[in-house]
């Protein structure tokens, strides 16, 4: 017991570590980033606070009622009857003091095999004052984004399953307002999911989830089309069971956006490095291993990792840590993460906080609350 609880502290402090090494570095150059846009970001938004103080790691840890979200062919593995949770967070609170990060989860277990689950995100972005070009008041907009799943897991075999989602999303950022003289709209889309869990007896488990392959949202008509944040993540994750009261979890999730790289252009709009990025949302989601300009080198930037480690006392107390790293050229998100959590009976309490300083990151001192009831083990 003491080995496992001295690697998860080396763990931890390894992790704080490379944040204030990276946070110097970033101070030091003033790096930006070099961030690929899509429309509705808020969908690639960590919802609940046990995977936010892992890291933001969720595909590959033990099934509960967010797996919705991480991967929902987690489902199938789940033991009780059926869950629903609440999360939220205060969004960017160092920046704006009025957005905010709501998710409700729900999933029902069929029988053995199969289980089903619904959820619903709601970011809501606070109030925004609106001008014309000649800055005249417009009055105050009120924008919005949601979006409402559906899943289905299924389990094939003992230690193996697969899960489907279907979505629809809804974002209303302008209200109506015009911009340059042309009426703005909604945006509609639908995406889908698809994912797949594997684990041992050994209590080894492998994670992978696509979310968010869908359709191209536009706010205005004649104005380009935006790829939604269609993205890969790979988790896998080891459980130590120390002794009867004592458990502890590793886990690592690998995550990539498939969406194409803006190539360079010069001044007449001609590329001159990198690939067209006005293609379908099928070639999009290939062309995107292969056509960063910077070649091997800038694909590899595109990858953002999340180590977490969440110990376990009994099955009612939980700590957790972690550590997410985003390149950056590619986004420049760094910060170490801390959670806790309990278990009373049939409800649950889960919190989260990035620890990391205003300099370094608008997600600074960012928290999140989660509730969750179950209902009962299955019989």
């Amino acid at each position: 017991m003491i080995r496992y609880l001295l690697l998860s502290f080396f763990i931890f402090i390894s992790c704080t570590y490379l944040a204030n090494a990276q946070n110097t570095a970033v101070n030091a150059n003033g790096s930006k980033g070099n961030v690929i846009t899509t429309a509705v970001p808020f969908l690639d938004i960590t919802p609940d606070a046990r995977s936010g103080g892992m890291g933001e790691a969720g595909v590959a840890i033990s099934p509960d009622v967010n797996a919705t979200f991480w991967n929902p062919s987690k489902l199938a593995f789940v033991t009780d009857n059926s869950e629903v949770s609440m999360s939220y967070s205060p969004w960017l609170r160092q920046i704006t003091p009025d957005v905010d990060l709501g998710y409700l989860s729900f999933y029902k277990k069929l029988d053995d095999r199969n289980t089903i689950a619904a959820s619903m995100r709601y970011f809501n972005l606070g109030s925004v004052d609106s001008y014309d070009n000649n800055f005249t008041s417009l009055g105050t907009l009120y924008p919005n984004e949601y979006s409402f799943d559906i899943s289905l897991a299924r389990k094939f075999g003992e230690g193996f399953s697969l899960g489907l989602t279907a979505r629809y999303i809804h974002s209303n950022l302008s209200q109506g307002a015009s911009e340059n003289g042309q009426q703005t709209t909604s945006a509609n889309g639908f995406a889908a999911d698809a994912s797949m869990y594997y684990r041992t007896v050994s209590d080894f488990a492998l994670g992978i989830d696509i979310s968010n392959i869908g359709t191209k949202m536009s706010y205005a008509i004649g104005q380009p089309d935006y790829f939604l944040p269609t993205n890969l993540k790979i988790g896998v994750a080891q459980t130590v069971n120390m002794d009867e009261l004592n458990k502890i979890t590793f886990t690592v999730d690998v995550n990539k956006l498939l969406v194409p790289t803006p190539p360079i252009r010069d001044a007449n709009g001609n590329i001159i490095s990198g690939k067209n990025d006005n293609v379908s949302i099928v070639d999009g989601i290939f062309q995107s291993f292969t056509d960063a300009p910077g070649g091997t080198s800038e694909e590899l930037q595109e990858l953002s990792f999340s180590p977490g480690v969440e110990y376990w006392y009994n099955n009612q107390l939980a700590l957790r840590a972690g550590y997410f790293y985003e390149n950056p050229n590619k986004g420049d998100r760094h910060y170490t993460t801390l959670g806790v959590g309990y278990r009373f009976n049939n409800l649950g309490v889960d919190f989260s906080y990035v620890a990391a300083s205003e300099q370094s990151t608008p997600l600074a001192g960012v928290v999140r609350f989660t509730l969750n009831y179950n209902f009962g083990s299955i019989k």
